[in-house]
């Protein structure tokens, strides 16, 4: 019946050596000669015969030694106890968060549980819980400021990856915005993946100041390469309407890295608007099937292992001095 457990063997041949001693009984030849038996000093006997040792017939020993046997086969032949295995869901995506961890990320005008926060707290909150749904994903997390840093390589473990980006702090980078570098290391990262489908969530709250390359030009790259990047302009104001404020976002630049590489852009305001951006994109990236459970198995062979050790303590406390 399908989701109970089975009973599988790891070397189900092995079960071919139990009728061995029964073989070598009848086809090899009888021993001549004198006896290869250890001499006991009397003493010893004695003591043994005296306390300490049990007395059976020898159709008990034979039971005793072929138990011995049987148990011995039965742990080399590996039995297992095969467990339905659970389906995570799977789309074979590779993608890669990319963090603008700059400085402005620390301004206080969002909001989290009807108290105003930090930026970087509300993208805490709302991309560990995005990047926990992806589960079946291969997911990595990208920081960039001054210079850009790998936080989390691409892998399936997207808790791992929550946590690193609930751990990730202002200053680790740098202070600036090097939007052209992070892109391009996340470009990296996915470009050694095998998988057929990689993707980019690139978020930053101001303009590219820093680094050796510019967003533009990172963006054909990633049309080159066949990799999405899907764009988050974070922040209240934009450059095009800045009013003489500092370290606003330029969200025509990430526009433009939008359309060339021919991902999505996003404009988010509010801690509302990026939880629904997330939403936008998860269902974007989604078309996740059941991938096929792997079973898991549980090793046995200590059991007979342990009913051999046993058995071979019986027939030395069950010998009898001759």
């Amino acid at each position: 019946m399908a989701g109970l457990a089975s009973l599988d063997f790891a070397a189900p041949l092995a079960g071919l050596l139990l009728p061995l001693p029964l073989l070598a009984a009848r086809l090899l030849p009888p021993r001549t000669g004198g006896s290869g038996a250890l001499a006991v000093p009397p003493s010893i006997v004695a003591g043994l015969a005296g306390g300490g040792t049990l007395r059976v017939g020898a159709r008990g020993r034979a039971a005793l030694t072929w138990l011995l046997w049987g148990a011995l086969v039965a742990a080399l032949a590996g039995p297992r106890l095969v467990l339905p295995g659970v389906a995570l869901p799977a789309s074979g995506r590779d993608l890669v968060l990319a963090l603008d961890l700059s400085g402005s990320m620390e301004r206080i005008d969002f909001s989290l549980d009807g108290r105003t926060t930090s930026r970087l707290a509300a993208v805490k909150r709302v991309g560990s819980e995005f990047i926990r749904r992806r589960a079946g994903d291969r997911v990595g997390l990208v920081i960039f400021a001054d210079q850009a840093d790998v936080a989390a390589a691409p892998s399936f473990d997207t808790r791992a990856v929550a946590r690193a980006l609930e751990e990730a702090e202002i200053g680790l980078v740098g202070r600036s915005t090097g939007i052209g570098d992070g892109l391009g290391l996340a470009l990296k990262r996915l470009e050694a993946l095998p998988g057929p489908s990689k993707v980019v969530v690139l978020l930053s709250d101001g303009a590219n100041n820093a680094g050796q390359t510019t967003p533009r030009d990172v963006a054909g790259l990633a049309r080159d390469l066949g990799i999405r990047v899907h764009t988050i302009a974070l922040g209240p104001r934009d450059l095009a309407d800045a009013d003489g404020e500092q370290d606003v976002v330029d969200a025509e630049a990430l526009r433009d890295v939008a359309a060339t590489s021919g991902g999505r852009f996003f404009r988010v305001r509010t801690t509302d608007d990026l939880a629904g951006v997330a939403d936008s994109i998860d269902a974007l990236e989604g078309g996740r099937d059941r991938a096929p459970p792997v079973p898991l198995r549980r090793d046995l062979w200590p059991w007979p292992g342990a009913v051999a050790l046993l058995s071979a303590l019986g027939l030395l406390l069950t010998r009898r001095a001759a």
